[in-house]
């Protein structure tokens, strides 16, 4: 992990490895996220209730894989060495997968095939983000992980946000206008009225994933082969093991896994329902919801950019402990507001309408955003600083397990709370059900908070920083 270990990497080889989250940013932006998905439950399932329900299953599935093979594959990934070839595998199931969503047209039969495809593309993708995470400590010394994390995040937030305006602006068009959000006739000839244009976000992904990942490919450098295959599973199972017995006892490590877990987990049901809050608390439009996306996106760029540079100067654990208290401070501002309502106080006269609770919940994605992208990246050079160079794989590995092994914890929870507060005891409304039953993800933050003091960073000055 010293800097004194560390081999130049030429500028080409850098790019190709930020260019990387670039690729992969748009299959969350829009197939997870803000189009394929919605598009899925509300016009190819039977009804939005069923069509919510199946995607989870599709995508709990996906998760599943990976939580139970990603920390073996990442053993024998580091004992045999090279990443590259398992990011190809695996990036060559995702973008099959993806490929495949082209055929959920609307209203089909049996959707088997749809969702399998987008079990498939889940597991590719994500999969191979994980090998690809794990080049990151051989690329720049220590001093720098922060900033290279940072800006490949951003790098990401921007290829997102650009994939959502293509999709949003010039395929994606409403069946009753037949115009796109920018008021165009779909591109390409994407007929509005059997949703080609929505249908189209899984092959764009596809495509721009296979332009933007070549130039890791042929560019960035990868660890030196170790050893024969045969010999390198066993003993990447082997080391697994080991790893597991004495996880318990470095208490650092094992923290940092338990930590992200809970926080990782908040801030994926922050986002999940955030859109399903404004509809039903503010009332807003999917334009607006589009709107605040985008914002989202947006900041995201810029807190990745901006942690990462405050990661390079003051660690990893301070980017990740300041993101969580902003976090909190988020849901307690979306929790407080309603139409009429700003920190529980009022804001309009009875009857009457105020724009300050929809600019306050703006400004709060604006700030979910920005610590949002800090955190992820600021994540990542934390995890790293756990384990010793010739374990960062199978580190990867585990932490994407504890990611997924725990992601039902936020939706369920808040789905049991909403329930609770909507019970007859309460006598409340449904709004202000629905207010109260986001709370869990605030508990998620703060036990996330709670174990950082756990955890050990290193990290260096501007002055050593090279």
């Amino acid at each position: 992990m010293d800097d004194d270990r560390h081999v130049p990497v030429p500028r080409r080889g850098i790019w190709g490895w930020m260019l990387f989250d670039w690729a992969q940013q748009p299959f969350h932006t829009l197939v997870i996220t803000f189009v394929f998905a919605p598009y899925f439950a509300a016009a190819v399932a039977p009804d939005a209730a069923r069509g919510q329900e199946l995607w989870g299953y599709a995508t709990g599935v996906g998760g599943l894989l990976i939580a139970l093979s990603s920390p073996v594959l990442g053993a024998i990934a580091d004992a045999s060495g090279p990443r590259k070839p398992w990011v190809l595998v695996f990036s060559v199931i995702g973008v099959v997968g993806c490929w495949c969503l082209w055929y959920a047209t609307p209203g089909m039969g049996d959707l088997t095939f749809v969702l399998i495809a987008i079990a498939v593309a889940v597991f590719g993708m994500e999969f191979a983000a994980v090998f690809n995470n794990a080049m990151m400590p051989d690329l720049v010394p220590r001093s720098q992980l922060g900033r290279l994390s940072g800006s490949a995040w951003g790098l990401g937030y921007v290829g997102g946000l650009i994939s959502l305006v293509l999709v949003l602006g010039f395929m994606s068009a409403s069946p009753e206008s037949g115009r796109t959000l920018l008021g165009f006739e779909p591109i390409l000839g994407l007929d509005p009225l059997s949703r080609e244009g929505d249908r189209a976000a899984g092959p764009l992904t596809a495509i721009w994933f296979l332009i933007f990942a070549l130039p890791m490919f042929l560019f960035t450098p990868d660890v030196p082969r170790k050893a024969a295959r045969s010999g390198a599973i066993g003993r990447g199972l082997a080391s697994l093991g080991a790893t597991l017995r004495r996880l318990p006892g470095e208490k650092s490590y094992f923290s940092y896994l338990m930590s992200s877990m809970f926080y990782r987990d908040a801030l994926n049901a922050l986002y999940a329902f955030g859109g399903i809050y404004a509809a039903g608390v503010l009332g807003w439009s999917i334009i607006q919801i589009g709107v605040f996306g985008i914002l989202a996106n947006i900041t995201g760029a810029v807190g990745a950019w901006l942690g990462g540079r405050a990661d390079q100067r003051y660690g990893p654990k301070t980017v990740v402990t300041w993101s969580i208290l902003i976090l909190i401070f988020c849901c307690v501002l979306v929790i407080s507001t309603t139409q009429t309502e700003v920190l529980f106080m009022p804001v309009a006269a009875a009857g009457g309408t105020s724009s300050l609770p929809d600019i306050v919940f703006y400004a709060a994605g604006a700030l979910i955003g920005s610590a949002g992208g800090a955190i992820q990246a600021a994540s990542r050079t934390l995890l790293v600083d756990q384990v010793d160079r010739d374990k960062v794989t199978e580190a990867f590995g585990l932490y994407a397990l504890s990611g997924k092994a725990t992601t039902f914890i936020g939706p369920l929870s808040i789905a049991f709370a909403t329930a609770f507060f909507a019970s007859e005891a309460f006598g409340l409304s449904a709004q202000d059900a629905q207010r109260l039953g986001v709370t869990p993800i605030i508990v998620l933050f703060a036990i996330g908070l709670a174990l950082l003091p756990l955890v050990k960073s290193r990290y260096y000055e501007p002055a050593t920083a090279g």
